[in-house]
């Protein structure tokens, strides 16, 4: 009877321990939903804002491109190529003489190619009728062309591309009147240019970060919240918009005399960036 007694007791203990786990146990469920739901329609993601900005620096060009190609025409390969040589010769002891470096000046295409001419074969003529007692008379049409025709090398065109590079500017007129003497077939330019442009971007990209941020401070402000940390930055441009004269026409042939001296201008660099941050 006493361990009956006793079995019942260590039953209603165990139990009582176990509700007590049970009850902690539901709580704690209970308690992660109710904030679970409390968060419902809250995204873990922050709130974020994105501005743009641009910069731009003006700068004086100190470098000018010119372009320039040499092709001639001959009956061989060889006294084509002879003859471009002998402008391209005459071209690089001009520009050696206008203070040009050896390493600013570039070929940058070289080419030969045959010419062609459509030939056709004169067709004989044709009888038109017989005379008095049969003899025939080759009273006939005028010429004509028998097909087919064909294509027939008549000769080849050699030609080639040099870039020059000027690094005194002040000359490019010059440079440019001079080559145009020695029979180049085409002379463009110049391209103004900076040959040190990494200082230019850098200014031009600090100026587009401080527009942005400038416009994310005034909308935060405006919004009534806080700026935090940059979460992402973008600069979609950094590019350089080039002084370009163009002095000839596209067959070589000037519209104009070069002038000894051409207007140089300015050159814009400008950047663009877009930067995002966290709101509070």
């Amino acid at each position: 009877m006493e361990m009956l007694e006793e079995n019942r007791k260590k039953f209603f203990k165990m139990l009582f321990i176990f509700m007590i786990v049970l009850s902690v146990y539901l709580a704690v469920k209970i308690f992660s939903e109710i904030e679970k739901s409390s968060m419902l329609g809250q995204s873990s993601t922050p709130a974020t804002i994105s501005l743009s900005g641009h910069g731009e620096v003006m700068a004086t060009p100190d470098i000018a491109s010119v372009y320039f190609t040499i092709s001639q025409d001959s009956k061989t390969v060889k006294d084509a190529q002879d003859l471009v040589a002998g402008i391209e010769k005459k071209s690089l002891d001009f520009l050696k003489t206008s203070n040009v470096l050896d390493t600013d000046i570039q070929t940058t295409d070289a080419s030969f190619n045959p010419k062609y001419d459509y030939k056709q074969a004169v067709c004989p003529p044709i009888p038109m009728g017989a005379g008095t007692a049969g003899v025939t008379v080759n009273t006939s049409s005028s010429p004509y062309y028998c097909p087919p025709g064909k294509q027939v090398i008549v000769g080849y065109t050699a030609s080639e591309s040099i870039t020059v590079k000027v690094r005194n500017i002040d000359d490019v007129g010059k440079i440019m009147q001079g080559l145009g003497t020695f029979g180049v077939s085409d002379l463009n330019g110049p391209n103004f240019s900076i040959d040190n442009q990494d200082g230019l971007k850098a200014e031009a990209r600090e100026k587009a970060i401080d527009d942005a941020k400038t416009k994310a401070e005034v909308l935060a402000k405006d919004l009534g919240v806080h700026l935090g940390k940059i979460t992402s930055f973008n600069e979609s441009g950094n590019s350089i918009m080039p002084m370009y004269a163009k002095a000839m026409t596209a067959d070589g042939v000037s519209s104009a005399p070069a002038p000894a001296i051409i207007p140089v201008g300015q050159n814009t660099i400008s950047s663009d960036v877009t930067i995002t941050y966290e709101i509070r």
